[in-house]
């Protein structure tokens, strides 16, 4: 794909990456934040480190974010940070060119594909899931023993059903609910 329609391919793909929720979450996260470093998305979603790595490792790979320069960083460009300037002390990323033409390209309509290729009435499911505090509270037909291991594979529930923080700022990150 070469600065093409997004849409048209796979929605669950990008240049031949698989796009699991946590790249949908760090992409967002840059988006938001302007640059940050890896320790705070996975702090700020409590997800394991590595988990956040490997996303950031794929998305360099094909492209969707940057490693940032310099030595120094200021608030208007780290929007999450509190100080008015701070020295980096960690590798920082950004969203690159390709990667903020790629979340504009997300609409609804991306948003209902993807999820709905992620598992069966994804849409539904995760648009239901903002608005309950737990799996237990999604209506009977949307509650299933396999729903319900996708939904922990993916990170949006914990395993007793709670949802997660995870789930949370990603689907405040995208704008769902």
């Amino acid at each position: 794909m070469s600065g093409g329609d997004t849409r048209k391919e796979r929605p669950v793909s990008f240049q031949g990456l698989e796009l699991l929720p946590v790249h949908l979450y760090v992409l967002a996260h840059l988006k938001k934040a302007g640059v940050d470093y890896t320790r705070m998305m996975a702090k700020m979603s409590e997800l394991e480190l590595p988990l956040i790595e490997d996303a950031i490792k794929d998305l360099i790979e094909v492209g969707l974010i940057e490693r940032d320069s310099g030595s120094a960083i200021k608030r208007s460009k780290a929007r999450f940070k509190k100080a008015f300037e701070v020295h980096k002390h960690h590798t920082y990323y950004r969203l690159s060119r390709a990667g903020e033409l790629f979340l504009r390209s997300i609409d609804e309509r991306w948003l209902r594909d993807y999820f709905n290729s992620l598992l069966p009435g994804g849409w539904d499911i995760v648009r239901t899931l903002t608005k309950a505090r737990s799996f237990n509270e999604l209506p009977k037909e949307l509650r299933n023993d396999r729903i319900r291991e996708e939904l922990v594979l993916h990170r949006f529930i914990t395993p007793r059903g709670k949802r997660t923080k995870f789930f949370r700022l990603l689907m405040d990150f995208l704008g769902i609910g």
